[in-house]
């Protein structure tokens, strides 16, 4: 019989190979893996094959117990309803202990988004220092707004991927999609590719770069979109899935249809598309509240 953590590897190894999940998603599932395997190995010393519902329940009280939001929680046993869905399938359990497994209630989170106004203001080129760097900063700021890319994607750009109508992205789990650019923003594209040759003697295959003028990290780029953003909005995340979520719920809001929006975003299925309707239902209830006669 297979111990828990010899269980563990074996799933993080389907969710990589066969999922085709991204690394902080891996390490996202493998912390909420072990620290479940850590509780029932402590509290009962039990293998995944011989825990039941009420280790489950004791479980969720204990999380709910460390302070942690009812999301959190949700969002950790739904890493081990995937661990369980996994063993099943491969016959290492009959049955999942979380079935019927009540969990605590969470409240409708929508997607935060800079207002158009705000982002307006990003637009343009003079808000941005007068150099090789501002201009980076400002054509960051623009395809994460223009084409909804994650931020991922974004680094991981190359200046072969530019096309004069489209951007082919790598999206989740190494599907390629094509996001369509207007023929003014491919050329704005293209300018700065030129002045990135010119900046730098030794120019790598990435479209965004560093000040060394190496391939963009991550943090780099979440820390100058918290920068920009912070100056025009006084939202409080201000990260570069925000600016996601803002092309989306724009997008919506001018009256793009959602299934065009879902292909863009490079979502599977729909209903991941249309946590944004709700934004745009909440501003047609907002202006009906202030313009109709009776409120």
């Amino acid at each position: 019989m297979n111990t828990n953590l010899e269980n563990i590897n074996q799933f993080i190894h389907y969710l990589k190979v066969e999922k085709r999940y991204s690394e902080n998603t891996l390490l996202a599932y493998q912390k909420d893996i072990n620290q479940f395997s850590s509780f029932i190995e402590q509290q009962y010393e039990l293998l995944f094959s011989f825990v039941k519902h009420i280790h489950i329940r004791s479980y969720i009280v204990e999380l709910m117990n460390s302070n942690i939001s009812n999301r959190s929680v949700c969002r950790k046993i739904s890493s081990i309803k995937s661990l369980y869905k996994f063993l099943k399938k491969n016959n290492i359990v009959s049955q999942s202990p979380l079935a019927n497994v009540q969990l605590p209630k969470v409240s409708k989170r929508l997607p935060s988004f800079v207002k158009q106004k705000e982002i307006l203001l990003l637009g343009d080129r003079s808000f941005f220092p007068d150099d090789f760097f501002g201009f980076r900063d400002y054509l960051m700021i623009r395809l994460f707004y223009q084409t909804g890319m994650r931020l991922s994607e974004l680094t991981n750009l190359k200046d072969s991927d530019i096309n004069s109508d489209s951007i082919k992205v790598l999206g989740k789990r190494n599907k390629e999609r094509l996001i369509p650019i207007s023929l003014e923003f491919s050329k704005l594209i293209e300018q700065y590719k030129i002045f990135k040759n010119n900046e730098f003697e030794k120019v790598n295959e990435y479209l965004i770069v560093s000040d060394s003028g190496n391939k963009v990290y991550e943090k780099f780029v979440y820390r100058k979109v918290n920068y920009y953003i912070g100056i025009v909005s006084s939202i409080d995340k201000k990260s570069p899935h925000i600016l996601r979520h803002t092309f989306a719920t724009h997008m919506l809001n001018n009256g793009a249809d959602l299934n065009a929006i879902k292909e863009i975003l490079g979502h599977e299925n729909l209903s991941a598309t249309q946590v944004y309707t709700h934004n745009s239902f909440e501003k047609l209830k907002n202006i009906h509240e202030q313009a109709h006669p009776r409120g």
